[in-house]
C-alpha cells in the first residue's frame, strides 16, 4: 500500500494538520487515550488480534503512521472496518492503550471526513445499520441487505430473492420490521451520544435537530 506521509519531517500540510487535530479530539474523548503516546510498537495488538490478517494495515502500523504524520492512509485503509471489537489487543497491551476505542475513533473520522477504502463498501452497512435504528429502534435485517445492495450493487438483490424467499418460508426473516416503543427517547440518547463522541471543527460547534437524528454542524458566527 503506498502511503502518502509528509515530504518534510516535523512539517504537515493543512489537510493532514486538520486530520491529526481531529484525532486527536477524539482521542482526548477516550478514557486514558493519553496513554497513545506510550506505545512502544512491540506488535502485542496485532499479535493478539484474530483479523489481523485480513487487514492492510496492522494495529501497531495504526499508532506508527500516525507518529509519522499519515493520517489519510489510515483513514483509506481496510483494517479499521475489520476489527471484530473483541478487545484482546486493549487487554494485553503492555502499555494500557485502548486500541479498539482508537479504531472506533477513526471509523468516526472516516464517516465524518468521508474516506474510505475502495472497494471494499463495509461503511455503507454501518451507516445502513445506523439508520434502521434510529427509524426502528432495533435491527430489521432484510431492511440491512436491501440499502446496503441498493447502495452498493442493486443488481446482486436479484440473486437472493430465492434464498429470502426459503428464509421468510421457513420464518429465519421477517418480513417487516418490529418497532420498540419509546423510539423518540431512544433516537435523543443516540444523538447526544455522538454530540459527544463528534468531531469538532475549529469554528463550528455541533447541534442536535429538532427530530433528535444525527446532528449537523454549524459555523460559528
Amino acid at each position: 500500500m503506498a502511503l502518502n506521509v509528509t515530504k518534510e519531517p516535523g512539517i504537515l500540510d493543512k489537510k493532514e494538520s486538520e486530520l491529526r487535530a481531529a484525532f486527536l479530539y477524539q482521542v482526548s474523548n477516550i478514557p486514558g487515550g493519553e496513554k497513545i503516546k506510550k506505545c512502544i510498537q512491540c506488535g502485542t495488538c496485532t499479535g493478539s488480534c484474530p483479523v489481523s490478517y485480513t487487514m492492510d494495515i496492522m494495529p501497531r502500523e495504526i499508532i506508527a503512521l500516525f507518529r509519522a504524520g499519515a493520517m489519510e492512509p489510515i483513514l483509506h485503509s481496510r483494517t479499521i472496518w475489520i476489527c471484530a471489537s473483541c478487545y484482546a489487543c486493549t487487554v494485553r497491551c503492555p502499555s494500557g492503550i485502548k486500541v479498539t476505542d482508537i479504531m472506533y475513533a477513526l471509523k468516526r473520522m472516516a464517516i465524518e471526513k468521508e474516506l474510505f477504502p475502495k472497494r471494499f463498501p463495509i461503511y455503507v452497512l454501518s451507516k445502513s445499520f445506523v439508520s434502521l435504528i434510529n427509524l426502528y429502534g432495533r435491527s430489521y435485517e432484510a431492511g440491512l441487505l436491501l440499502l446496503y445492495y441498493l447502495r452498493t450493487n442493486p443488481l446482486k438483490l436479484f440473486s437472493l430473492i430465492p434464498l429470502a424467499l426459503r428464509l421468510l418460508k421457513k420464518g429465519r426473516i421477517a418480513p417487516l420490521p418490529a418497532r420498540i416503543k419509546k423510539r423518540k427517547e431512544l433516537r435523543a440518547i443516540l444523538a447526544e451520544a455522538e454530540v459527544m463522541e463528534m468531531i469538532v471543527p475549529e469554528g463550528v460547534y455541533p447541534v442536535v435537530p429538532k427530530k433528535g437524528y444525527a446532528p449537523g454542524l454549524i459555523k460559528a458566527s
